[in-house]
């Protein structure tokens, strides 16, 4: 008797963009699901097919097929390309990030990672916006099962948009253990670097306003002549020069080194490598730089707002991110701490990073997708 396996089409596009967080998450999650489920055949469209399957073999294996999807705007690719594809290719199921196809041919998982734009559309564009809140509500409206990676996030987008609870699943992101674990490995990159190894605090954030970069200015301002180099990394947003001017002006005095190219590659050594790990953030819908920290073994100082407390768990020191005076406290407590309280906290934090496994999130993410088939095909 012939057994009909599962078809999962998944829109793929991530991989032909820059290296963010919906990019590694859809490659994290379908690398595991992949090796859990070759009962399975995935569909996956991209315009890199061939960067992929050679980058990861996950992608090589038999139940996988790549099928090229021409880099196209949203409104090509969620209009025509998309419908077309699923159609041609005979899917039980289409698996797509934040928004779904125009036109409903079957059934449809999406993933939201967050909805900061309805909740802080302070640090987000206008139009960005006003798109986002109808695309957004459609996603939640045509998908047969929704994922988002934090229950913060969850009931954000069940109370905003009235998404069933039952039906919108917890798929955490999770953190490459090859790359973020603690040791001494790296510590020759990170002198080559002009950086001591041990000595130096380290933020990790695209320089936007929501990442709260001047807040931690005032406070690192205050510490005194003892505090230690506070290493900034990450990419310069052109509209908001405050920022470079705020580091500009503490590099005189040695307090503040901005790495603004930093290779993905060197990222873990020099975080492996920090006295301390701050993370101001406003809002953040996960936070992975923290469970990558955290990972790392290395103290965490963050926000206490959003989903950062449900990542950091009892694993790092919490602060109010509109606060000054509170960010100062919670940097003052973590670089005081003896070695005993220092070792306790980051033993806490390797505990708490556990839950966030790509595996895990995958059987979470195939359960999904299985039943949410089985239910359409039903009909």
């Amino acid at each position: 008797m012939t057994v009909n396996r599962l078809r999962v089409g998944v829109d793929f596009h991530e991989w032909d963009g820059i290296f963010q967080g919906s990019r590694n998450h859809v490659l994290g999650i379908y690398r595991a699901a992949i090796y859990l489920a070759p009962d399975v055949d995935f569909v996956f469209f991209l315009e890199s097919v061939d960067s992929l399957r050679s980058a990861h073999a996950e992608f090589r294996q038999s139940n996988v097929r790549l099928v090229v999807m021409p880099r196209r705007n949203g409104l090509i690719r969620l209009g025509l390309q998309l419908p077309w594809l699923r159609w041609r290719h005979r899917l039980d199921i289409l698996h797509t990030q934040y928004r779904v196809p125009f036109i409903h041919g079957g059934a449809t998982a999406c993933t939201i990672h967050d909805v900061l734009f309805e909740t802080h559309p302070q640090f987000f564009p206008t139009g960005f916006v006003r798109e986002a809140k109808i695309t957004f509500r459609m996603a939640v409206r045509k998908s047969d099962v929704l994922f988002t990676v934090s229950q913060y996030s969850k009931r954000e987008i069940c109370r905003i948009y009235g998404a069933s609870e039952a039906n919108t699943r917890v798929t955490y992101n999770g953190v490459d253990r090859t790359r973020f674990y603690p040791g001494a490995q790296g510590a020759d990159k990170v002198k080559a670097l002009g950086l001591t190894p041990g000595h130096y605090a380290l933020v990790v954030g695209r320089l936007e306003p929501r990442k709260n970069h001047l807040t931690l200015m005032k406070a690192w301002a205050q510490l005194g002549a003892s505090a230690p180099q506070l290493v900034i990394v990450g990419q310069e947003d052109p509209s908001f020069p405050e920022v470079r001017e705020a580091i500009d002006a503490m590099a005189e005095a040695n307090k503040v080194l901005l790495l603004n190219q930093l290779g993905d590659d060197l990222l873990p050594d020099v975080m492996r490598h920090a006295s301390l790990f701050v993370y101001p953030a406003f809002a953040e819908g996960f936070g992975m730089p923290v469970a990558e920290a955290m990972a790392s073994g290395v103290p965490v100082v963050t926000s206490n707002t959003t989903s950062l407390p449900e990542v950091a768990g009892g694993g790092a020191v919490l602060f109010d991110p509109e606060s000054d005076s509170d960010l100062l406290r919670a940097l003052r407590e973590t670089l005081s701490l003896s070695a005993t309280s220092r070792q306790a906290l980051i033993d806490r934090a390797l505990e708490q990073v556990r839950r966030f496994d790509w595996t895990l999130s995958a059987g979470v993410l195939l359960d999904g997708l299985r039943t949410a088939a089985g239910a359409s095909l039903k009909h």
